[in-house]
């Protein structure tokens, strides 16, 4: 936890009040959550997905 501080009170929102990491640390938990689950769909779906480039 000591590391995660640490890498928080250096970065770019170091200096912003506690709300605001809270949430743009949120904010990136959120980004990533939706990716990953996104990969997950892909991965288990992808085989059957019927993909065609037109316009």
């Amino acid at each position: 936890m000591d590391v995660l501080n640490q890498i928080v009170k250096e970065s770019a929102i170091g200096p912003f009040t506690a709300w605001l990491k809270s949430l743009v640390i949120s904010l990136f938990v959120a980004i990533v959550v939706t990716l990953v689950s996104m990969l997950v769909i892909l991965l288990m779906h992808g085989s059957t997905t019927v993909i065609t480039y037109g316009y």
